[in-house]
């Protein structure tokens, strides 16, 4: 039999994409087998920006997530960990990445129950209702999730 083709799994996350949880996840996710991640940073729409234009805002906070997570994460995985910006909806977001790409399971990473918009939203049980293995990462806290984004 042929060496098995790696999983692809996708991990969702914004605020929390460098915590040492979400950094652990994914180390132990790498050690169980073939492994490639792919990291999607949902846009973040802010203040009156989310009515006027909901597509322009975000971009800038998203790419800085991306830019200090994807290191991280890459290490953390033992290889090259792709990513990009997503839809300002979190669940849009996955949709999108899930049509575009074949994942095989997601991670989903949020801040602590009280404080997680995503978690407001239902967002762990509505991604698992996409058939997928989903995997949820809960930062610590808030301040770990702050530090782990650098200055956000």
């Amino acid at each position: 039999m042929a060496l098995s083709e790696p999983a692809h799994v996708l991990v969702v996350a914004h605020q929390t994409a460098a915590t040492q949880r979400l950094l652990d996840a994914v180390r132990e996710r790498a050690k169980s087998g073939p492994v490639k991640f792919h990291l999607v940073v949902p846009r973040r729409a802010q203040g009156m920006h989310k009515v006027v234009d909901p597509q322009d805002v975000g971009d800038d906070e998203a790419q800085r997530v991306l830019d200090d997570a994807l290191p991280k994460l890459s290490e953390a995985a033992g290889h090259e960990v792709t990513g990009e910006m997503g839809d300002s909806e979190p669940l849009m977001a996955i949709h999108d990445a899930i049509n575009l790409g074949a994942f095989d399971e997601i991670i989903v990473s949020t801040l602590p129950l009280g404080v997680s918009r995503w978690l407001k939203l239902d967002l762990i049980s509505k991604t698992k209702a996409l058939g997928l293995p989903v995997t949820h990462v809960q930062a610590a806290n808030k301040v770990e999730a702050a530090a782990g984004v650098g200055a956000s």
